[in-house]
């Protein structure tokens, strides 16, 4: 039977304060990656909205979660931007910006609990694997994390509203694909990523 998150882990840690970090858009093909960190100041508190892992939410209900979010923790954002992960690659590129989210945080925590199978170096934690779906505050970063990075998605769409960008937040879709073919990259692709290489590549053997 699936249980919702809550604060076991939290519970767990010898640590006053407890950040959750997670981070969004390892997968697509353009646009940063988005890490998030959320500290809830009391463990007692009444959550009126759903935290869980924001994969597995509505857009409405994740929307909802992020207002309340944000307006009752203490949360912070960071993120890597398309030159950045080619330079470091995808996994060092979601390390450095879930390091950012820490440092941005307005109050220092005593300990991370971090989404996946590793810490980044910077910070003094623990891994979860899973970890949306078990700690509250890791779900809370995810939506954080989530929801930030659509809206930079729909941002960037206005701007080059061909690729559909507000639709497919970038992953790889037909469509977007489509869009590709016809239309060309531009600075907000990652090189790096196997279906622009591979178009950056076929172009310049034509060149």
């Amino acid at each position: 039977m699936k249980t919702n998150p809550d604060f076991s882990y939290e519970n767990a840690c010898d640590a006053m304060l407890v950040a959750g970090v997670d981070e969004a858009g390892r997968g697509p093909l353009c646009g940063p990656v988005v890490a998030a960190a959320v500290i809830f100041p009391r463990r007692d508190m009444e959550i009126p909205v759903i935290i869980r892992d924001s994969k597995q939410m509505t857009p409405r209900a994740r929307a909802a979660a992020y207002d309340w979010i944000t307006q009752n923790t203490v949360w912070a954002v960071g993120q890597c931007g398309p030159t950045e992960i080619d330079e470091l690659n995808i996994l060092w590129a979601s390390m450095r910006a879930m390091e950012r989210a820490v440092a941005s945080l307005k109050t220092r925590p005593d300990f991370c609990l971090v989404d996946g199978n590793r810490v980044p170096a910077g910070l003094h934690g623990a891994p979860v694997v899973k970890g949306d779906a078990k700690s509250l505050s890791i779900a809370a970063a995810s939506i954080i994390a989530k929801e930030t990075r659509d809206r930079i998605m729909a941002d960037l769409a206005r701007r080059y509203p061909q690729y559909g960008w507000d639709k497919n937040a970038g992953y790889p879709t037909p469509s977007h694909l489509q869009a590709i073919e016809k239309y060309g990259i531009n600075d907000c692709y990652r090189k790096s990523f196997g279906p622009i290489k591979e178009r950056i590549k076929n172009e310049t053997s034509h060149d």
